[in-house]
């Protein structure tokens, strides 16, 4: 096992190193590396991946709009007594949350969940009228590999295949050792989220170890020990052939890398909140074991991200919301707790996205691709127990309507990602390094936030 010194000290370049010709192209990159914080902030993104149908997680309660509510979704209806009625009203409305959803009206009404309604990829604000008469939407609008992709690129114009979050780390290098582990760290795999221009995100999964590491290893029998000797001998050869050498040089920072993360694990803070065993608690259990190793890891900032799947649905909209939502439930109110356990709940950010908003009319059997939606965000910076953006008002021939319930967002994803890259401490004058489109929606620089609903 490696060392808690050689942990921090040690230079792996997975993370820690760029190439010239990146650094070139990439003048910010210096700039924020060159900055030093005082303090530790972490994101996590969940994604609902196949497009949540997010008018029916979150329900205008009044009597006008539940009976318009009730009379566009038809079949797919929730009882208006079912729902969890939220605290306080937004823009003099009041609305309740799909009656799974329990702990997260709770934690809304504390104050630690914020709604961010209608948001959604755009070139740039548009009407249906607009859409109508051929202003511009985002590339492939209503296909699901299209739009994840734009969600996590934050280019609705463009594709490209580096995420924000990781021209977000781009920016940051230098912030965290280079100790081989990336400041964005995925329980979900390879992702475009993540993935920048030099920092590659570091998949790691549930294991106690925090990944698999190479089958037989470092393990305990006898065939195992002589096999991790040959191995290591290997490894150590002077290598002529170049794809050798670096396979070679790969394998071997990837067994160091498992071994500084498995010893970090094992040196970070105890908590006893419990999660659900389901894949999107146990996900959140590790990236909080991963929060509790921050000072072993002498990680300043990080991202996380989680792909839960299963919300592309056609049919049976009720059914497998009412199977899917109380796992959403469940994993933020247990990450909430482990958070508060560990001291840093005002550190952290939750937040999620999903490919797009559904059709607010039924299709017969359930809901179709839509665009804009709504969104959580939890955590103690955040300004909760409000809504940000507005909830459109569910009418007919609705200005932002183009058609069977899709509303044109009126938030755009640039000014939802802005927000938390600048609370991640993203210098103002870098804004549109990492987010090229938002001096559409924005002003970098300006006296106020994106936003607002973080603190």
């Amino acid at each position: 096992m490696v060392s808690r010194r050689k942990l921090l000290t040690s230079s792996l370049g997975f993370a820690g190193s760029v190439g010239l010709a990146t650094s070139l192209q990439m003048g910010f990159v210096r700039q924020a590396s060159a900055m030093a914080f005082g303090d530790y902030k972490a994101m996590i993104c969940i994604l609902l991946a196949g497009g949540n149908d997010s008018f029916n997680m979150i329900v205008p309660a009044d009597d006008d709009q539940y009976t318009e509510y009730q009379t566009i979704r038809s079949d797919l209806a929730l009882p208006r007594a079912d729902l969890r009625v939220l605290s306080g009203t937004s823009n003099g409305r009041t609305y309740g949350l799909h009656p799974s959803l329990f702990n997260v009206r709770d934690m809304y009404d504390a104050g630690e969940v914020a709604v961010l309604a209608n948001v959604g990829p755009l070139v740039d604000r548009v009407t249906a009228a607009d859409v109508a008469n051929g202003a511009p939407v985002p590339l492939g609008l209503a296909s699901h590999a299209d739009q994840i992709q734009t969600w996590q690129t934050a280019r609705a114009d463009l594709r490209v295949a580096d995420g924000w979050g990781g021209r977000l780390a781009d920016a940051f290098q230098g912030t965290n050792p280079a100790n081989g582990i990336s400041m964005n760290i995925s329980l979900s795999g390879s992702n475009v989220f993540q993935s920048g221009l030099s920092v590659v995100p570091y998949s790691i999964d549930v294991t106690e170890e925090g990944a698999p590491g190479v089958q037989g290893y470092n393990d305990t029998s006898v065939f195992d020990e002589i096999r991790t000797r040959r191995l290591d001998e290997l490894l150590a050869l002077n290598q002529p052939n170049l794809l050798r050498a670096e396979y070679s040089r790969r394998l071997r920072e990837a067994i160091d890398t498992q071994a500084v993360f498995a010893e970090a694990l094992s040196l970070g803070d105890t908590f006893n909140t419990s999660f659900a065993q389901d894949g999107l608690g146990q996900a959140l259990r590790q990236i909080v074991r991963v929060i509790a190793a921050r000072n072993a890891l002498g990680a300043v900032r990080q991202t996380f991200f989680v792909n839960l799947g299963g919300w592309d649905h056609h049919d049976d909209v009720l059914d497998n919301q009412g199977r899917l939502l109380p796992i959403v439930n469940n994993g933020l109110k247990s990450l909430r707790d482990a958070l508060v356990e560990l001291g840093v709940f005002d550190s952290v950010t939750t937040f999620t996205t999903s490919d797009f908003g559904r059709t607010l009319t039924s299709n017969g059997k359930g809901s179709d691709h839509g665009w804009g939606g709504h969104h959580f965000v939890m955590g103690g910076s955040v300004q909760g127990g409000q809504f940000f953006g507005d909830y459109p008002e569910l009418q007919a021939a609705h200005p932002l309507d183009i058609g069977r319930g899709v509303f044109a967002p009126t938030t755009s994803v640039d000014e939802y990602f802005a927000e938390l890259a600048l609370w991640f401490g993203l210098p103002a004058s870098s804004l549109g390094d990492v987010l090229p489109n938002i001096g559409t929606f924005y002003t970098p620089g300006s006296a106020t936030p994106p936003l607002g609903f973080l603190s």
